[in-house]
């Protein structure tokens, strides 16, 4: 599990631009959403097209209080690629999908707000 900070909290450490670099941050859209039962904090199981050079890949992503699983198949998310798959449960979670900690500590999405193609990345 990731570490998430607190608003008031200063920046990390500065690193290179070249470590930046490494991380290939890519904008996904959602085309499949299904309950997680097994997880052990509310998630979902999501699938994600990231176009054809990268293809569907699969995610599981503590989205429940922000986001109905009706609503989510054709949104647009950003998310890391390039970590190596983890087990969690049942599902291998292939991508990090990205968020934000709102107020109580429930993930919002990180989501571009104009139309990109499925695969751009983060420059």
């Amino acid at each position: 599990m990731h570490k998430t900070s607190k608003p008031d909290e200063p920046a990390a450490a500065q690193i290179v631009f070249d470590d930046f670099a490494k991380i290939d941050i890519r904008a996904g859209v959602i085309v499949s959403a299904e309950p997680f039962p097994e997880a052990r904090k509310p998630a979902y199981r999501l699938a994600i097209d990231f176009g054809p050079a990268i293809g569907v890949k699969k995610s599981s992503a503590q989205i429940t209080e922000h986001y109905a699983l009706n609503d989510l198949v054709g949104v647009s998310v950003m998310a890391v690629v390039n970590f190596p798959p983890r087990q969690i449960g049942p599902v291998r979670s292939e991508v990090l999908v990205l968020g934000f900690p709102d107020e109580e500590g429930r993930i919002v999405l990180a989501t571009p707000t104009a139309v990109v193609p499925k695969g751009a990345r983060l420059a």
